[in-house]
């Protein structure tokens, strides 16, 4: 019985041994990344500072002042198989204080745009977007003695614009855009704009909000990385009105910004805006700003 029962031990022991051999081992799951590798995005944040001062007895001239600017840029694309996402950010301020004068805007800008494109061949597509631009402070018309007429503020004047058309896109530097229906509001939310500024920048007396439907627009973008250290990035926009579509009447608006890198994070940038828009002003208006500082940039490519 003894001698029964040791070989059915010693039995069951060789079998498990056996079994051990021809067991699996099953990895335990290892958790997917998250697939990022469609959006491309970047962000950048500047600051720069100038001052001059002068002794009493300067002979050559010249007034004490301290400057002060900010710029913020960024863009958030997507884009996979067919469909693409664009979207631009850019958000420029700067305040001078000059002796014997209050504090003054030198710059001041808020524009954003937002692209859903869908491609249909190599080089073209079709897009539906929508672009604002405006201001973030007051701006003045000043005069003598503190007489100083206010004539912007935020949302005074405002422009959305909607669009949907067509959009050529042969790399990744330049797009143009061309939309036969791009309806735009304006809005000037302030009331006391039109005691300075009559035509109210085409808003009706007594009215927040201009609403053109039947309107086109024309958008290029145009970005070139020139070398390491200096990239060109501008914008053309041509906005025209179907019922009161002149050539006077069609507005223009060019923006540039160059940035020359000193360092890893000293950067030159100028910054120009160039616009023509009757119901603004019957002649070109222009700025421009030169600026040397501090340029961070975070993106996520490397």
């Amino acid at each position: 019985m003894k001698n029964s029962i040791l070989i059915l031990f010693f039995g069951l022991l060789g079998y498990a041994s056996q079994a051990q051999d021809v067991i699996e081992v099953v990895p335990s799951p290892v958790t997917a990344l998250k697939d990022t590798t469609y959006w491309n995005s970047e962000i950048s944040a500047g600051l720069n500072f100038n001052q001059a001062a002068f002794s009493g007895n300067w002979k050559s001239g010249g007034v004490n002042s301290v400057a002060f600017g900010s710029i913020i840029s960024g863009k958030a694309n997507y884009a996979k198989e067919k469909i693409s996402w664009d979207n631009d950010l850019e958000f420029l301020f700067g305040i001078v204080k000059n002796e014997g004068q209050g504090t003054r805007k030198a710059a001041d800008r808020i524009f954003l745009d937002s692209k859903l494109g869908y491609k249909i061949s190599d080089h073209w597509g079709y897009f539906t977007a929508v672009n604002f631009i405006s201001q973030f402070a007051d701006g003045f018309e000043y005069g003598d003695n503190g007489n100083d007429l206010l004539i912007s503020s935020f949302l005074a004047p405002g422009f959305l614009t909607t669009s949907l058309g067509l959009e050529y896109k042969p790399n990744d530097e330049f797009a143009l855009r061309l939309s036969p229906f791009s309806p735009r509001l304006t809005f000037v939310t302030n009331t006391e704009i039109i005691n300075n500024v009559p035509n109210n920048y085409g808003v009706d007396p007594g009215k927040k909000v201009r609403g053109e439907l039947l309107a086109f627009l024309v958008y290029a973008t145009w970005k070139k990385q020139i070398s390491e250290n200096f990239t060109i990035n501008s914008r053309y926009q041509m906005f025209g009105n179907y019922e009161t579509l002149s050539f006077k009447n069609i507005d223009h608006r060019l923006d540039v910004t160059l940035v020359a890198k000193i360092t890893s994070f000293i950067d030159v940038t100028f910054t120009s805006i160039n616009l023509y828009d009757i119901d603004m002003d019957p002649g070109i208006q222009y700025s421009q700003a030169l600026a040397l500082g501090v340029l961070y940039k975070i993106s996520n490519k490397k």
